[in-house]
């Protein structure tokens, strides 16, 4: 079962020190459940996704990733980023804390305050739809952001076919129709990003 808070851990890295990064981190385990990913967009970011059942796993995670970081300094392009997301519902679940597939993708969005319901309601007979109508989308979780500085909806979704291949399901004429609705309605017009990350083996 998919964990009730996650804490998402970003940082970009300089462009010639991705693998080293990767390796230095993975050396450095913050946290037990934790994982690692990369970004396969060519932005060089490295992403953990930790699991807590509670706001009080934070603390006992600092000082794993004081020591991360430390290690990490001299290979990084800029600070680490660090948000607490808070679980909603899952179209898609996994028995795991999280998704245990080689690839991830993380989308985010800002939902405007006062069609919130609304858009709950339309994701679930539009993006759910498509979400559940694939077997390439093997889990789909839907977050909240609860500590962040970047209001809004995360989702996270797992699978292990190539990245075009997973990508076609949300490019079809009929998926933009959904993206189209979706910003003309119920999304603002910051804090948008799809990002796909391949998991980070030690």
């Amino acid at each position: 079962m998919s964990a009730p808070l996650l804490l998402v851990t970003e940082v970009p890295v300089l462009t010639d020190a991705v693998d080293k990064a990767a390796e230095t981190w993975s050396a450095h385990p913050t946290a037990p459940g934790s994982a690692l990913f990369r970004s396969l967009d060519g932005e060089g970011l490295l992403v953990e996704l930790t699991p807590l059942t509670g706001t009080d796993g934070i603390a006992e995670h600092a000082d794993a990733h004081r020591a991360a970081a430390d290690a990490l300094a001299p290979l990084l392009a800029g600070d680490f980023r660090r948000q607490v997301v808070a679980f909603v519902e899952a179209p898609k679940d996994t028995e795991d804390p999280l998704p245990a597939t080689p690839y991830l993708q993380l989308r985010h969005v800002e939902v405007k305050p006062p069609v919130y319901d609304g858009y709950r309601a339309w994701r679930e007979r539009t993006i759910f739809e498509v979400v559940r109508e694939h077997a390439e989308v093997e889990v789909f979780l839907a977050y909240h952001s609860l500590l962040s500085t970047e209001p809004g909806v995360l989702f996270v979704s797992g699978f292990s076919v190539e990245p075009d291949t997973y990508q076609a399901v949300f490019t079809s004429p009929a998926y933009q129709e959904i993206v189209r609705q979706a910003g003309d309605t119920y999304i603002t017009d910051r804090g948008l990003y799809t990002r796909i990350y391949a998991r980070v083996t030690a």
